[in-house]
């Protein structure tokens, strides 16, 4: 909230988003949506908040004027205060007014996130008392609402970034890093004493069983205690096989993908990539990364993980004769060699910036981390066999089998450590979105 100028609260750093004001009322209302949904009860007023701040907008890249979610517009939030249609997260769509003016205040809004976080508390309240039954129906919906908090918190600071140092304010209360001295240190990190990993083949597992659709089955509504729940398309476990490839130890750096970028950025039948969204580059072509404390000169994050879009990564991989990792391929990888957040990974606001890749060395059988950044894969989001679509967030998943949405792994330096540390998460942006904390590693058939 300290990070958002006053200026800033009607802006959109990112076109393809919201402003910001949209995302500080969507987090409040997406829960008590759910907790009506769950528990039964009334909207916490004021009513009409679930109108505006339901669902958040996805266009495609390519053509902004489709939206995975269509927007109806109001010209004033006056003439919306009832709740159309009561109790139902079925919208595809979400009332947003055309005027700055008519969006409620940030005033009304915080008033409007204590009374929904007072309704959270009483209910953490009655299940402690034994005055409300802790089923799985209501645990998943405290498990969603959390990690629905944390991957918002996320896309906001990923649209903020592309403002820091012009009109971003940077992390409150935290030392501005001494980026010269720290990039004397990630300087010193040796390389991999050998460019790639050789993995498989392989059978790996993917996801873990935890269907909602057993939620309400009166032999499983209690089964509660140790369970490990997550999103629809996480579900159920099943086995990959994964033939003998090689993995490159580390990342695409800024510095690696620099060299690409300058050289024309022709892929083996690829076309030329785009300036990454991660850079700043002035009229004189001279490369800065941004931060949120502002964009740092290349040099400094030379050995960075560089942030781009899936169609960059995969021409930059093919210019080296290689790919990108299918989610197979890469889940192997990471659960190899990544140290994860208790050994130490760039994730779970660490830092607030990624760092260099630590991967590949000898001395740690190899086991690193890559720097805090999602990583790319070549799979297709899609469905697989048994996948049950969730009820409680209607669409989470399904809206995005559209075939222009890649599968992502891992976890940035902004992820919350209980989504960072669930190996069966799987994230997904559209091939050609640029903007989030993602990168990737190129690997070859073996």
């Amino acid at each position: 909230m300290e990070m958002i100028p006053q200026e800033m609260l009607h802006q959109k750093p990112i076109d393809l988003r919201h402003k910001c004001l949209f995302y500080i009322g969507h987090i409040p209302t997406f829960l008590d949506m759910l907790l009506c949904k769950a528990i039964g009860g009334e909207p916490t007023e004021p009513k009409y908040f679930w109108n505006i701040f339901e669902r958040g907008i996805d266009p495609h890249v390519d053509d902004p004027d489709h939206c995975h979610v269509s927007l109806k517009k109001i010209t004033s939030h006056s003439s919306s205060t009832s709740l159309t249609p009561p109790l139902s997260l079925t919208q595809s769509h979400s009332e947003v007014p055309d005027n700055d003016d008519d969006w409620p205040t940030l005033a009304s809004i915080i008033a409007f996130r204590t009374g929904v976080r007072a309704r959270l508390e009483r209910l953490y309240d009655d299940l402690a008392s034994g005055k409300q039954r802790l089923t799985r129906n209501v645990a998943r919906t405290l498990v969603m609402t959390h990690e629905h908090e944390g991957f918002h918190i996320e896309t906001l600071l990923y649209m903020l970034i592309q403002r820091a140092g012009s009109g971003t304010l940077p992390p409150p209360g935290f030392i501005p890093p001494p980026f010269s001295t720290l990039s004397q240190q990630w300087a010193s990190i040796p390389p991999p004493s050998t460019p790639y990993a050789v993995l498989g083949p392989a059978l790996v597992t993917l996801g873990h069983d935890d269907s909602e659709g057993e939620d309400k089955l009166p032999e499983y509504e209690l089964d509660v205690k140790g369970r490990t729940f997550g999103w629809d398309n996480e579900s159920p476990r099943r086995e990959v096989r994964v033939g003998r490839v090689r993995v490159a130890w580390r990342p695409v750096t800024n510095g690696e993908f620099e060299v690409f970028w300058r050289e024309g950025g022709m892929g083996k039948g690829e076309g030329k990539v785009g300036t990454p969204k991660s850079w700043v580059v002035d009229e004189e072509g001279n490369v800065k990364v941004r931060t949120l404390y502002g964009p740092i000169p290349l040099s400094i994050a030379r050995d960075w993980p560089v942030l781009t879009s899936y169609d960059d990564l995969a021409a930059y991989a093919a210019s080296k004769g290689g790919r990108l990792p299918t989610e197979p391929e890469l889940r192997l990888f990471l659960d190899l060699y990544d140290v994860g957040h208790e050994g130490g990974a760039n994730v779970g606001f660490r830092r607030w910036h990624p760092v260099s890749a630590t991967t590949g060395l000898d001395v740690y059988e190899g086991k690193g981390t890559n720097g805090g950044v999602w990583e790319w894969t070549s799979t297709v989001f899609d469905t697989h066999e048994g996948l049950v679509p969730t009820q409680l967030f209607t669409g989470y998943s399904t809206d995005f089998f559209d075939t222009k949405h890649q599968v992502a792994l891992g976890a940035s330096y902004a992820t919350i450590p209980r989504l960072a540390g669930r190996r069966t998460v799987r994230n997904f942006y559209q091939h050609n979105y640029p903007y989030p904390w993602i990168g990737a590693r190129v690997v070859w058939d073996a």
